[in-house]
């Protein structure tokens, strides 16, 4: 197969999944340029408002859609989850696991967007952040039709079985990705950049939640290879059996009580959720 060539821009991250532009906000402070992906059309438009001068000056593009694997036609239903904007979804297993959690969602059409050819126009980025719910897996595939590959991933790991993570993981291994770090989401707003940066611009600026963090050479911990995280993930994953979102102790709403109980006695999230970030083997810190 003869792959794409596109240029690789050591200045660009793609955030998949621009949600309120909290991840964004963090790239563009650092000094980044940024290509933006939302498929919710009313979190476009606030995000167009907020970042005004951004997109003026070109620091900032927002696509606008929804990214699939194998578009079939120019739109697609998005199911729009006011309750919990950042679980909108196309994939509608990921909507009725949300109508179980007592979140129920509108069905809205929205255009497709082909993210290859994004990569064409675009150039390939510094770093990669997925994180569109249900549709990581096939946006990271499409990384396979380029010769170049971002140094850095990240992906919003499965929280349905260690088969899934290891799926995920093939998926990068074929991609090159070699080292990886698990990142506890729940948590971000604890976290500041580091003075002085090892990525971008020094800042002072709280990360917000639902933001995805810190990235790349600012990672907190050393990276670990694949055996290493999957151990970790098996760790992860006896929380998520009897705290995950799909359980009895989110989906019961007495059951909900002792678990936000638990999670205020404790004072940490239970079990929180995880990003799985990834460097490619042709780069080192």
């Amino acid at each position: 197969m003869t792959l794409r060539q596109a240029s690789k821009h050591s200045d660009l991250i793609y955030d998949l999944g621009l949600h309120k532009g909290e991840d964004t906000n963090f790239y563009l402070a650092k000094g980044f340029r940024v290509i933006a992906f939302e498929a919710d059309p009313d979190l476009v438009q606030a995000c167009r408002e907020q970042f005004s001068a951004e997109l003026e000056s070109g620091q900032l593009t927002i696509v606008e859609g929804a990214i699939v694997d194998q578009p079939e036609s120019d739109t697609i239903t998005f199911y729009k989850n006011k309750a919990v904007t950042v679980w909108g979804t196309i994939d509608p297993v990921w909507k009725d696991r949300n109508t179980r959690m007592g979140f129920e969602s509108v069905e809205i059409t929205v255009p497709v967007v082909d993210l290859s050819a994004c990569l064409e126009k675009y150039g390939i980025p510094y770093y990669m952040k997925i994180d569109i719910e249900g549709a990581d897996r096939f946006s990271l595939q499409k990384l396979g039709e380029f010769e170049q590959r971002p140094d850095y991933v990240s992906i919003e790991s499965s929280k349905i079985s260690l088969s899934e993570i290891d799926i995920e993981l093939d998926i990068l291994d074929g991609l090159g990705y070699n080292h990886f770090k698990a990142s506890q989401q729940a948590t971000v707003t604890s976290i500041r950049a580091p003075v002085p940066a090892k990525e971008g611009k020094d800042i002072d600026l709280q990360l917000a939640h639902d933001s995805s963090g810190l990235f790349g050479k600012e990672l907190p911990g050393a990276w670990q290879s694949r055996g290493q995280i999957r151990r970790v993930y098996r760790w992860i994953f006896v929380g998520y059996r009897v705290f995950g979102n799909d359980t009895f102790m989110r989906t019961n709403r007495f059951a909900r009580k002792i678990w936000r109980l638990l999670q205020r006695v404790f004072k940490r999230p239970i079990p929180g959720w995880f990003d799985t970030h990834a460097r490619h083997s042709s780069i080192s810190d």
